[in-house]
């Protein structure tokens, strides 16, 4: 299922009124709240403010379509930290590993449309393989990593795909990713390598860095542009959520909802 509402705790506010009362409240009510604690002589000016800030909060929760992503790979090539430089745009060099899935979430514009992309990492240890393969099912896009200083991780790059194509829809869209491109002085899986195995197996490719955060927004946008080719040349039932795409706020209902233009893509990768 597909999900698009943020409740976390970080996405409260505290409020203090004029009488130094105190209230934790969800943007969600905050025009309520406002409404409530205003004069009854201000309630015009009061009310211009709740429909001006619940507007803004709908444009800014809209977008055209959502995608939902599954990040796949060897523990420890670095999933984590790709998702958190792409959503937060920091590196965290100690990370925990993860343990079944962690989740993000950003919007991106791909040809002046919003995107909103749900993504979902998951662990990389065998012993969490049975919980990763149930991510599959409802995934418009995945991720599959592995760590160019360590041969092993592209080694079992055939196994992750096999993986991917028995669970998940046929029409998911890959990403291959080379990462650590940054520790090029211990590379252990030339370029020309992956590059070879994006084509032999119809992946898309890009050597990246979550360290210096090169490639990592061309990885998720490149990704999300071709699912949008997908949508735009009718692959894609979307209203079909089981493919893992989701129809935004207001869009036109139908079999691909697409609108004339083209999706625009930039190339480059590391060397």
């Amino acid at each position: 299922m597909l999900c698009d509402t943020d409740t976390s705790p970080s996405f409260w506010l505290r409020v203090e009124t004029e009488s130094h009362h105190q209230h934790t409240v969800h943007p969600f009510f905050l025009p309520r709240l406002i409404l409530q604690l205003t004069p009854q002589t201000e309630t015009s000016s009061a009310s211009s403010f709740c429909f001006a800030l619940s507007k803004r909060r709908r444009l800014a929760m809209s977008y055209d379509y959502l995608f939902k992503y599954i990040i796949i790979g060897d523990t420890g090539v670095g999933k984590s930290c790709l998702l958190l430089q792409f959503t937060d745009k920091r590196f965290q060099p100690v990370h925990d590993l993860t343990i079944g899935v962690e989740f993000g979430a950003r919007m991106v514009t791909i040809d002046s449309r919003p995107i909103k992309l749900q993504i979902w990492d998951t662990a990389g240890q065998e012993s969490f393989r049975s919980i990763t393969r149930s991510y599959y099912r409802g995934a418009a896009g995945a991720l599959l990593v592995y760590d160019i200083t360590r041969r092993e991780t592209f080694n079992h790059l055939a196994s992750w795909l096999e993986d991917a194509r028995q669970h998940a829809n046929p029409n998911m869209t890959i990403m291959l990713i080379g990462n650590k491109c940054d520790l090029s002085h211990r590379r252990a899986v030339s370029k020309e390598e992956g590059e070879q195995f994006a084509k032999e197996n119809g992946l898309l490719f890009l050597e990246a860095s979550a360290r210096t955060a090169q490639n990592v927004e061309e990885a998720f946008i490149r990704t999300a542009a071709k699912i949008l080719q997908n949508i735009q040349e009718g692959v894609f039932d979307v209203s079909n959520e089981s493919f893992g795409i989701k129809v935004g706020y207001g869009r036109p209902q139908g079999q691909s909802g697409a609108r004339d233009g083209t999706v625009s893509t930039r190339g480059g990768c590391c060397s």
